[in-house]
């Protein structure tokens, strides 16, 4: 994609100069650059502060530092969470807007998707994506076009086949493997690949369901049945609560 790193749309979104005043001077607000930054899942509460407790807020402010910008100077990080609730996408881009950012950073397809609907002129940032062009985000891989850009996790959907058969050579004789995942993965392309690829594995393949918070349940299904294996999918809530 046109952009390998996302910090480097925000080094460049910072470095535009504010548009010039009539009396020929600016203040301090209008050198100072928003730009927002959303996840979905981390506590908001572990976001905070110059050196974050969640590393990937902390690795992106870090990184701000040593382009030049330090927060309060040159650059506000506009932090915000979803805490595990999707439904809540709309209302915190919606808020950045109104706080007029310069450059959303974007966790995640669905984020990303929501926050293209609200605004066609602010850069959206994929911090992580999965199969972008598939899912309609992107024109391309080369040439994203329009106001989307950044990263993608995935090469394609055909990763997930080959991540079940490397599974299977590293376990000999599975045969039953729990899928770990939201009721949107079920619904994917990288589903599809990874049925067609047990079905030449002859490997059986079933669903447990967890919610973004909530995997209680889930684990209880696991314990129960017993599976050989844990196929875990990567979405963004398995990635925030890996460990």
């Amino acid at each position: 994609m046109q952009v390998k790193l996302p910090v480097a749309v925000i080094a460049l979104a910072c470095a535009l100069p504010a548009a010039p005043v009539l009396v020929g001077a600016q203040t301090a607000v209008e050198k100072i650059s928003r730009v927002g930054f959303v996840v979905t899942t981390t506590p908001l509460s572990e976001m905070a502060g110059p050196e974050p407790v969640h590393p990937i807020t902390r690795a992106f402010v870090e990184r701000l530092r040593e382009l030049g910008h330090v927060e309060g100077q040159s650059v506000v990080v506009e932090r915000r969470s979803a805490e595990g609730k999707f439904e809540r996408f709309g209302e915190i881009i919606a808020e950045l807007l109104r706080l007029k950012v310069r450059v959303i950073v974007s966790t995640g397809n669905p984020m990303t998707r929501r926050a293209r609907e609200l605004t066609a002129t602010v850069p959206i940032v994929m911090a992580a994506s999965w199969t972008p062009v598939e899912d309609g985000l992107v024109a391309s891989l080369a040439r994203p076009g329009g106001n989307v850009t950044g990263l993608t996790v995935d090469a394609g959907p055909e990763i997930e086949a080959k991540r079940l058969a490397v599974l299977a050579e590293a376990v000999p004789g599975v045969s039953r493997v729990a899928l770990l995942g939201m009721k949107a993965d079920w619904e994917t392309l990288e589903d599809r690949s990874l049925r067609a690829a047990a079905a030449a594995l002859g490997v059986t393949l079933f669903r447990v369901e967890h919610t973004p918070n909530d995997y209680v349940p889930a684990f209880g299904v696991i314990g129960r049945d017993r599976p050989d294996a844990l196929f875990v999918v990567k979405n963004p809530p398995n990635y925030t609560h890996r460990h």
